[in-house]
């Protein structure tokens, strides 16, 4: 990926000082603008390449249409619910995260939380040793917290639909599904992040396939546990005490829960800790600036196409598959929009995720205000109806990609490689050309019957045009309708003065 150009950021809240600092010493201006109301910040925004948030700022969608400039929206701690993700993808903007800045002091919260329901409560006290613990959620915080309680002689068992069992049970814990969890924990622990499928995970059903008694916290995300639910269990003595560093609304209006007494609660502390503030802020600033200096990509939760694009390979591959998009795009008769998309990609040397990102990227670009890019191009394919395929295999030693594309009934293709360091355009449309065209500069392609004159009278034409013709590539058959490549000067003013030469024409600068 080319270094992406960040001059100036927003830092919206409170983020240690070491973040603005890390960010100045590598020639990013920043300005820190706290407690703005959404008003304020959506007429702030809009002179910002990057944003540093924390909890507080809410990046809506308002907002971030209202950022034309935004490429990077940087949360310093874990979790981006205060982001809207899916507004940021759609304009090809960066959300990235820090995903281990807060995780021991989360961890040590959800420890001392274990710790003390397990006595206040009552007046005679149990043991953690010989007790099991259930950690739904087994990433970094999890894990960290399952080694702690282990130490008190805990069984740690887990449920987690990502990390294998086999990773998990290197650290001691034996996963296993939610309907075998519920019903063996004596305390049950969340590290998820909040999302529709987690979203209530802990209510009245699950509430009741537990023992009798069982304690809960919950230091990760307000409304993985239904709160009226867990009110309901506590009154009725099936749950026997939560404690909660999190809530749906923050400062939480259920004070009938907050007030409850067999509940301990913390204003949002999990990342409240020096070393945590520090980390996190330390973090999302190298990872801005590794970002921009081209070094590599950490923390980015809807960009993932972009951490194998950091090397110079990358880049001739990203530009090829741009430039075959565009192609592709300028020699469609049709006005009609492409409905279909099929992209086959061999070799071992790069990656076909993001060679169908940038495809994607040279066939959706028209000047609109889309800004189609590797993150956000797939996202608008899908909005607009196409339809993309992609098959990759490792082949060739010669990595070569080939698109297809489908306008109203008509098929168009192109096979493109990397030759030398420059993307080059093998085939177009059963056209195989004698000789690579660079796909660089100004590009004029033209369907037409092999005559001796062609080449004469084109260049005539070019000539009473003004424009110079750099290039001529010609295709290897002689006969029938076949496409050939001009490298121009300059761009035709009016195609249409070739009409009586050739039988289709486009042309595109890549």
């Amino acid at each position: 990926m080319a270094p992406i150009s960040i001059k100036r950021i927003l830092i919206s809240e409170s983020v240690d000082p070491c973040c603005k600092n890390i960010l100045q010493e590598n020639g990013i201006q920043v300005t820190e603008k706290q407690n703005m109301s959404k008003d304020d910040l959506i007429a702030e925004i809009k002179d910002y390449d990057g944003l540093v948030v924390r909890s507080a700022t809410k990046v809506t969608a308002d907002v971030i249409k209202a950022a034309g400039n935004l490429k990077i929206i940087g949360r310093a701690g874990t979790g981006v619910d205060n982001v809207d993700v899916d507004a940021a993808t759609i304009k090809g903007i960066i959300v990235m995260n820090t995903p281990s800045g807060n995780t021991i002091s989360a961890a040590e919260l959800t420890c001392t939380l274990l710790m003390i329901v397990l006595m206040i409560f009552q007046f005679m006290g149990t043991e953690l040793y010989g007790k099991i613990l259930g950690i739904v959620g087994l990433g970094r915080i999890g894990k960290e917290v399952a080694t702690r309680m282990q130490s008190f002689g805990m069984k740690t068992i887990g449920y987690d639909p990502i990390t294998p069992p086999e990773v998990t049970a290197t650290w001691g814990v034996e996963q296993m599904s939610l309907e075998q969890l519920w019903p063996q924990c004596d305390y049950i622990t969340v590290h998820t992040p909040l999302m529709p499928s987690t979203a209530g995970l802990l209510n009245d059903t699950s509430f009741a396939k537990c023992k009798k008694g069982v304690k809960v916290v919950n230091c990760a995300r307000g409304g993985i546990i239904d709160e009226d639910a867990l009110l309901r269990a506590l009154e009725s003595r099936q749950c026997g005490g939560a404690g909660l560093d999190v809530f749906v609304e923050e400062p939480p209006k259920n004070r009938a829960l907050v007030n409850h007494p067999n509940v301990i609660s913390c204003p949002h502390l999990g990342a409240s800790t020096k070393e945590a503030q520090a980390r996190c802020g330390q973090d999302i600033a190298l990872q801005i600036v590794d970002m921009v200096m081209g070094k590599s990509l950490v923390g980015a939760v809807n960009a993932q196409v972009l951490a194998s694009t950091f090397t110079p390979e990358s880049h001739q591959w990203i530009k090829l598959g741009e430039s075959i998009g565009a192609a592709l795009k300028s020699c469609t008769t049709s006005k009609q929009p492409f409905s279909q998309v099929q992209i086959i990609t061999q070799g071992k040397h790069y990656s076909s995720a993001y060679m169908t990102s940038a495809v994607m990227v040279g066939l959706l670009r028209d000047g609109s205000q889309s800004c189609p890019n590797l993150v956000n191009s797939l996202t608008l394919a899908k909005e607009s109806g196409v339809t993309v395929t992609r098959n990759h295999s490792e082949g060739l030693t010669q990595g070569a990609c080939e698109v297809e594309i489908s306008v109203n009934g008509s098929s168009y293709r192109a096979t493109g490689s990397v030759q030398g360091g420059v993307p080059v355009l093998l085939e177009l449309n059963s056209s195989v050309f004698r000789q690579p065209v660079s796909l660089t500069g100004n590009l004029l392609f033209f369907k037409a019957v092999a005559s001796p004159p062609l080449l004469p009278s084109v260049t005539g034409l070019l000539a009473t045009a003004g424009v110079e013709m750099e290039s001529f590539s010609a295709p290897a058959a002689r006969s029938g309708d076949q496409w050939y490549c001009v490298g121009l000067s300059s761009l035709l003013g009016d195609l249409g003065a070739l009409k009586p030469l050739v039988k289709a024409a486009a042309q595109v600068s890549v």
